[in-house]
């Protein structure tokens, strides 16, 4: 049989090395935005304006050198878990572990401080999420109030204690997206929205699971989906 061979074949090498070119490419600008979804245990060095970034702020019995404390009612707060379990490809998640004894509105204003610099970076107030359990929460709130920015996202978990109604003058601010659990003592935000005049958007749900303030030590699926969803684009 009779092989020929066709100009176009004849030029395939040329062509082949456009091909890998362009692979390459888009291998690089797709690796290049991967980036997006790392985790930071401190403040990154290198802000993309284009990104996501959300901080979780851990419960008052992590404050220390240990990040896996153990409570005797409610059992270990698996601090590393609930890090890695939060992670997603299309937001970047800052968790400090706060030193013993932090007090929570100086912590409040370091805070503040990062997310004016993530904004003097370039990136936008809706895409910054404040994030917090229990004490968490509380310093959450404490940082909208610092910062007064109607765009700042707000997610409060267990965060409403008698802080914040032994403390009246805190606000919040932006869109708020709170769980509380039934068995806790820890309720609804209800309260302190209803004295925040710049709050947005209020949405809030109870879960009930019988493991009271507990509930939260876990990255356990009834509060971890509902909040992933809200942070991956519902909020």
């Amino acid at each position: 049989m009779l092989f020929i061979k066709s100009p176009l074949m004849q030029s395939s090498r040329p062509y082949q090395g456009i091909c890998r070119f362009l692979a390459f490419l888009v291998f690089t600008l797709l690796s290049a935005r991967s980036i997006a979804g790392e985790l930071y245990s401190d403040f990154p060095e290198k802000i993309r304006p284009g990104e996501k970034y959300v901080f979780y702020s851990h419960g008052f019995i992590v404050e220390g050198t240990n990040p896996r404390p153990e409570n005797k009612r409610w059992g270990v707060y698996e601090f590393p878990a609930i890090k890695r379990a939060l992670t997603a490809p299309n937001y970047n998640l800052i968790a400090y572990h706060r030193p013993a004894k932090t007090n929570p509105v100086a912590f409040a204003e370091k805070m503040a401080d990062d997310i004016r610099t993530l904004l003097a970076r370039g990136v936008k107030a809706q895409d910054i999420y404040l994030m917090g359990f229990s004490r968490g929460g509380a310093i959450s709130i404490l940082t909208s109030n610092v910062l007064k920015q109607d765009k700042i996202n707000l997610v409060i978990l267990a965060g409403c204690s008698k802080y914040m109604k032994n403390n009246s003058q805190y606000r919040m601010y932006g869109k708020v997206y709170s769980i509380y659990e039934t068995s806790d003592g820890v309720g609804s935000c209800q309260f302190v929205v209803d004295r925040s005049p710049r709050v947005q958007a209020f949405e809030e749900i109870a879960i009930s699971t019988g493991k009271e303030h507990g509930a939260f030590y876990r990255p356990i699926p009834q509060w971890l989906v509902p909040v992933k969803k809200w942070l991956n684009g519902a909020g």
